[in-house]
């Protein structure tokens, strides 16, 4: 006997999740729903079957194939349009005219005995045997009447309270003849129930019901696909679960990687491949999808989550559905009855209410609150570069399909024939993804010389060196997950505002540039790097005295790539140094906060017991130094600023210096003793940069421990921070800590708060109308100036869904109550 299985329903009810893909395929327990149905009919011997499809046929079509992987024999029969319930089955009559057949629907979940069902059709002699089930809700199903014998006496298709009269309901499982088929008209939409069986009846032909024992469940609405969920978990419906069940109730199935410290309360599934972080909790009713990230403080009870979807920490799902390919992200909250579709991205710390709807291709924004469905808004990102490049997760928001677009775009902004030069730090990840854009850039006629793994000052340095443009991959500082695509503009300097919106375009178009065979970009690979930075660097920078002080230093290069050019350097120099950490580690490409802490107390007891001059760590990619002094104490990074700007304006004594706006105004002091003028800049480096190429500067710095030495370089070079040091330190003949004593205490505090995009014009309104006749500074954000000296300033992030906040005092108390009194202002406009 051969089967006919219901493919082409388009499952309205369940969208979003049927927007792009057709019910049958939608996942319980990791497996469509239509593979549960094919599988029960292998176990009772219907391996020959067809499908019916016509709602995204194709995705069905590609899916099953032609049956061999369950071992089964599967065709297709396509309806160019909706034929109903019976016409769908008459287009597959070719198939099924020489013997019995049973029709069951693909997206109804049921392990009822078939051998049974069709031994009655065959005892009765029926022309037609309609399987029933008893419901205690009949209103969403066809109500069937029987006799004693099993012959069908009525049927009432969706029936109101009033004409409820049983409670055995049609589950659209039939085995027929195939003489029904003269009693269904081909090409028009005809139904069995209400078309086929009247009729059949009206002429006493032979219609027998059958009550099957067992499951069934008609997954029509989002409350019966989460109640499947949990049915199968719970054992109430025999079907296949692959994988291991490593304790009561708990599958995880092949490849899955679960931390022993994640918790698990079952039932629950963890599909194959999947990733659950040390800390996260998956709570009972809960099935995670194949190739699923869940991070590190994540809760999920009664959640059912897609393939390939990014659960962010601290994020919190109860009793929804994520659809595929899609990311929630940190501390992001979606409630019961929720739906977000496929492809969609759930912001940072955003709230999705219970019963909203997400379509796909959506974007929910950090921060957002969101209690109505969503469902034409488009998907776009406000800004692709953010105050790193273009950043994200690996492989969750930063893919190698990114990488070859961007690059693309970045090709297409440039001349055939054109020069880029690309480089990475000693990350596995930077390392793939730079291959991914190597080929596009080549793809698109630009000639690629790869330094491979450098310094990110190095491959700035080698960028201005007649080339376009240059990019570098990097990981996100102290986010170890996270990758940064840095570009570089011909000086080696971050892309310029204007070269961001063009790359921009380009990329929302897709209007990649091609080559044609004989334009494809050559791949060079540049010999003598470090040798030929280290000595342009010391021709650059006065290091007058160095030999001669005899002083002796210790240098972290924090297992970074800042040690691949401190060799050449520190043995050039002269100097007595001992270097710590020089080797290179993959599995830290990065470090946190915590870490970087760590390493300069360590640094810290070496430079004292060492007796040396001062220590200095770099960050992993050399672009960044800390300091600590000769007594081993360190010196934080705004107060590094103010050191090496006491020793520049001191020595100087005249030309100006490059600060942040957010900088401590005792800059002004220092810098105004010694004769110079400081330059207040916007937050961004751009802005840094381009007063660090003004032939006037001799100085900048943007207090986190990034140095600007002009007569080398106009963007940020720990390695030349750390020569210029050394000479200013040998030359003047005082200590650090001695340098630091002479300066003034800051109280600079900062402070975050949550703003949704919508309300970032509003907040900025607020803050200038709370100004009132106070003075207002507007080079970066707003800046306001308390007639007593004390300032605050409001600046919106560009590309995340923040305010930033600093705020400067005579003491800490002081800049506490202004940050208070601001941060007031700000939550006001964003209620």
């Amino acid at each position: 006997m051969k089967a006919v299985v219901m493919a082409g329903g388009e499952g309205t009810r369940l969208r979003p999740m049927t927007a792009s893909m057709p019910k049958p395929l939608l996942p319980v327990a990791n497996k469509p729903i239509m593979e549960h149905v094919l599988r029960l009919l292998k176990r009772h011997g219907l391996t020959e079957t067809v499908v019916t499809v016509q709602f995204l046929a194709s995705l069905v079509k590609n899916y099953f194939g032609d049956g061999e992987e369950l071992g089964m024999e599967l065709t297709y029969a396509h309806e160019e349009k909706p034929l109903g319930t019976a016409g769908s089955v008459k287009n597959a009559e070719e198939a099924l005219k020489d013997d019995s057949f049973l029709v069951i629907s693909g997206d109804a979940l049921t392990d009822f005995d078939l051998t049974e069902l069709i031994a009655f059709h065959r005892e009765r002699g029926a022309m037609v045997t309609v399987c029933l089930t008893r419901v205690p809700n009949p209103l969403e199903f066809g109500i069937t009447i029987v006799d004693g014998e099993g012959k069908v006496e009525r049927f009432l298709e969706k029936p109101t309270w009033g004409q409820v009269f049983s409670d055995t309901v049609n589950t659209g499982i039939y085995v027929m003849e195939p003489e029904v088929f003269d009693y269904v008209d081909p090409d028009v939409p005809v139904d069995w129930s209400g078309d086929v069986f009247p009729q059949l009846m009206k002429e006493g032909k032979p219609i027998y019901g059958y009550v099957a024992e067992g499951y069934w469940e008609d997954v029509g609405t989002h409350e019966s696909y989460v109640k499947a969920q949990a049915d199968v978990l719970e054992g109430k419906v025999n079907v296949d679960v692959d994988g291991f069940e490593i304790s009561p109730g708990v599958w995880i199935a092949e490849g899955a990687e679960v931390h022993p410290d994640a918790t698990l309360r079952g039932p629950l599934y963890i599909g194959d491949y999947a990733k659950v972080e040390a800390g996260a909790e998956i709570r009972e009713h809960t099935v995670i999808g194949s190739n699923v990230v869940v991070k590190s403080g994540a809760f999920l009870h009664k959640a059912v989550v897609h393939d390939n979807v990014y659960i962010g920490p601290q994020t919190n799902l109860r009793g929804c559905v994520v659809g595929k390919n899609t990311d929630v992200m940190r501390a992001a909250r979606i409630e019961d009855g929720a739906v977000i579709g496929d492809e969609c991205l759930v912001g940072e710390e955003s709230i999705v209410q219970g019963n909203v709807r997400v379509y796909p291709f959506k974007t929910v924004e950090a921060g957002a609150f969101v209690n109505t469905s969503v469902i034409w808004e488009s998907r776009g990102q406000a800004h692709l570069f953010g105050a790193r490049g273009v950043s994200g997760i690996l492989n969750v928001e930063i893919t190698p399909e990114l990488a070859v677009r961007l690059a693309g775009a970045y090709a297409t902004t440039l001349k055939k024939g054109a020069t880029v030069t690309t480089a990475r730090d000693h990350s596995r990840g930077a390392r793939a993804l730079k291959r991914a854009v190597i080929s596009a850039l080549q793809a698109s006629a630009i000639d690629v010389r790869d330094l491979e793994n450098v310094p990110l000052p190095v491959a700035r340095q080698q960028t201005a060196r007649g080339s376009a443009g240059g990019l570098m991959i990097r990981t996100t500082p102290g986010v170890p997950d996270s990758v940064d695509i840095m570009f570089f503009d011909e000086r080696g300097a971050d892309l310029s505002q204007a070269g961001q919106r063009k790359l921009d375009r380009v990329y929302a178009r897709q209007e990649y540039r091609r080559a044609f065979p004989g334009e494809i970009g050559d791949l060079s690979f540049p010999a003598s790097v470090f040798d030929s930075y280290t000595g342009t660097l010391l021709r650059a920078v006065d290091t007058t005295g160095v030999a001669e002080s005899g002083l002796k230093v210790v240098v972290d290069a924090s297992n970074g790539s800042a040690g691949l050019v401190l060799p050449s350097l520190l043995g050039r120099l002269g100097v007595d140094s001992l270097t710590i950490n020089p080797g290179l580690d993959e599995s830290r490409p990065t470090e946190t906060a915590e870490t970087r802490r760590a390493g300069l107390v360590r640094l810290g007891e070496i430079v004292a017991s060492a007796r040396a001059a001062f220590g200095v760590r770099f960050d992993p990619v050399g672009e960044r130094i800390s300091l600590v002094d000769e007594r081993g104490t360190i010196i934080e990074d705004q107060r590094a600023l103010l050191v090496m700007l006491d020793l520049i304006a001191a020595e100087r004594r005249s030309g100006k210096v490059a600060l942040p706006v957010t900088t401590t105004r005792i800059a002004e002091q220092v810098a105004a003793y010694h004769g110079t003028q400081v330059e207040w800049t916007t937050t961004s480096p751009d802005d840094l940069t381009r007063v660090g190429r003004d032939e006037a500067t001799v100085f900048g710095g943007d207090g986190k421990g990034g140095f600007i030495v002009p007569e080398f370089s106009s963007v940020f070079d720990g390695t030349a921070a750390f020569v210029r040091l050394l000479g200013l330190v040998a030359r003047t003949q005082l200590t650090l800590s001695q340098i630091d004593a002479r300066i003034p205490q800051a109280h600079v505090l900062r402070r975050d708060l949550a703003t949704p995009w919508a309300v970032k014009g509003l907040v900025m309104r607020r803050v200038v109308e709370a100004a009132g006749e106070r003075f207002i500074d507007t080079t970066d954000g707003v800046r306001v100036v308390e007639s007593d000296g004390r300032w605050v300033m409001v600046l919106p992030d560009p590309a995340e869904a923040v305010t930033h906040l600093w705020a400067e005092g005579p003491d800490d108390a002081s800049a506490q109550a202004l940050l208070d009194e601001w941060s007031a202002v700000v939550d006001s406009a964003g209620r």
